[in-house]
């Protein structure tokens, strides 16, 4: 392994740093649906240090959003727990998109960086190990920016709700998937890539349309991995 090689796979607080930093312009969005969060989980009953230890531990908006929608006097744990798991299972590719970087780190560390692992922070990191800039400082750093602004904007919504009751009306739900897009789009781009897309995509489209609520998540990222996975790139 070269000298450059390694220099990817190094974590240190100036890069964590620098990582948080460049994530916070994303992550004040992330303030309002928190807000929404913890009103709607006020209105739904929860205790106020529920609310804030599940936006702490849980840190997945979309999940916390579904859990409170079966939230009630008796909760059906299996099908919260497979709610919650069929929205969560890009989290199973995004890690193993990462395991060329996180084998070369002690299992504390891998695990440790992979707790605040989400959308945005994951696309960032990607983008940096492909044009070979060590990525685990936006990884971590980003990770705890999106982090701490999603458990402030809970704290926000529960003492202060309805500011933002209603993230939609002010198009904020687009932001996040405008700055992944835009993400794909900067990045790397070759036909085999686009073919990848383009089956994920149509693959989560007719899932959407056709099978059960939240199923198109799954459906499209198994269709996208399998097929990125068996479909390799020659190495130069």
């Amino acid at each position: 392994m070269s000298d450059s090689d390694t220099n990817l796979h190094e974590l240190n607080r100036q890069d964590v740093w620098a990582g948080f930093k460049q994530l916070v312009p994303l992550s004040i969005f992330v303030i309002a649906f928190g807000a929404a969060f913890g009103l709607a989980a006020t209105q739904a009953g929860l205790d106020d240090p529920l609310t804030l230890i599940m936006s702490t531990l849980v840190f997945a908006g979309a999940s916390q959003f579904a859990a409170l929608e079966l939230w009630g006097s008796q909760i059906p744990i299996i099908p919260l727990a497979l709610t919650v798991f069929a929205i969560n299972a890009r989290h199973l590719l995004m890690g193993a998109s990462l395991y060329p970087w996180l084998r070369h780190l002690s299992p504390a560390k891998r695990y440790g960086v992979m707790l605040v692992a989400s959308d945005a922070n994951w696309a960032m990191s990607m983008q940096a190990f492909n044009r070979g800039q060590p990525g685990f400082g936006l990884l971590l750093g980003g990770g705890l920016a999106l982090w701490s602004f999603w458990v402030f904007g809970t704290w926000l919504g529960i003492y202060f709700g309805g500011a933002i009751h209603d993230p939609m009306s002010f198009g904020l739900d687009m932001v996040m998937g405008c700055f992944l897009l835009a993400m794909a789009v900067t990045g790397e781009k070759n036909p085999r890539l686009l073919v990848i897309w383009t089956v994920a995509a149509c693959s989560s489209l007719m899932a959407y349309w056709y099978l059960p609520a939240n199923s198109h998540v799954v459906v499209g990222a198994l269709a996208g991995g399998v097929l990125g996975a068996l479909w390799t790139e020659k190495k130069r």
